[in-house]
């Protein structure tokens, strides 16, 4: 594992040079990114989130019975609107014109889990990463709203970037 100095931000096992936070600006002010001079290319982001649950609430998911109606529609419904007003939600985002915005679902009756999968993509000057994980958390904080009467013990975790493509950046996997 590498040293990371927490006072610096440099990585002392190289000494690479620390990296930089694009929405600091040379004093350290938060600051919106100037894309102006950015090219526009294709961009897409895939996120994912796992919702982990009992089988209560896990056998409640679809279940016609669900007081507030079929669980994941709704969820996926919250996902779109959120990647459509991610830039109202992170102070510093770019309000970009999404060109998809889709969230999928995969069920695990072996692990109790639901992995919510958003994906985002947009032709304009900067990435769709920070849609992509918002779609993805509010749908996941969706399931746990609509479930939270069978279970308040649901689980939302390991939320991260899967994929991002686009950009001067290129191509990005997670591992």
């Amino acid at each position: 594992m590498k040293n990371i100095s927490a006072v610096t931000g440099s990585d002392t096992a190289d000494n690479a040079p620390a990296p930089t936070l694009s929405h600091l600006d040379e004093a350290g002010q938060v600051r919106m990114v100037d894309v102006l001079n950015k090219s526009t290319t294709a961009r897409t982001a895939i996120a994912r989130s796992v919702v982990r649950m009992t089988q209560r609430s896990f056998a409640a998911l679809n279940a016609a019975e669900n007081s507030k109606g079929e669980v994941l529609n709704t969820a996926r419904v919250a996902g779109v609107l959120a990647a459509k007003r991610c830039a109202e939600l992170i102070p510093m985002c770019h309000s970009l014109p999404l060109t998809f915005a889709g969230i999928d679902f995969t069920l695990d009756p072996d692990t109790l889990c639901v992995t919510v999968r958003a994906t985002c993509r947009s032709d304009y000057k900067t990435g769709v990463e920070m849609e992509a994980l918002t779609a993805c958390s509010i749908a996941a904080l969706t399931i746990y709203d609509m479930c939270k009467a069978a279970d308040k013990g649901i689980i939302i975790e390991d939320t991260r970037l899967e994929y991002k493509a686009g950009g001067k950046s290129g191509e990005w996997r997670c591992d």
